[in-house]
């Protein structure tokens, strides 16, 4: 099966490659390609219930899935996505002296 859901809080490659390897390591998960120049993750599992899992992951990583989230939820989501964003922005300074992620 394949979906593609539209992401929120998604700014560059590295939050596009964090998605990309936490959703892979999900059973039933069979492939997964994010684009974040349109904020899509294309995906393709083995049955149906995974979909719901994928969205929950997507929720708890800070990229939950467009108009999923509102109020408080939503601003929970934002600042998880901006901390990691930043986690990598630091790490690639430390290991490349840029901030080129």
């Amino acid at each position: 099966m394949n979906s593609k859901i539209e992401v929120e809080n998604l700014k560059c490659s590295g939050c596009a490659n964090m998605i990309k390897n936490e959703l892979q390591l999900m059973e039933g998960v069979l492939s997964v390609d994010v684009d974040n120049k349109t904020a899509l993750v294309d995906l393709t599992y083995s049955n149906p219930a995974i979909l719901d899992e994928v969205k929950a992951k997507l929720i708890r990583i800070g990229y939950p899935e467009v108009n999923s989230l509102h109020g408080i939820k939503k601003l929970t989501a934002n600042a998880k996505s901006y901390v990691s964003c930043a986690a990598l922005i630091a790490a690639a300074k430390i290991i490349f002296g840029s901030a080129t992620v």
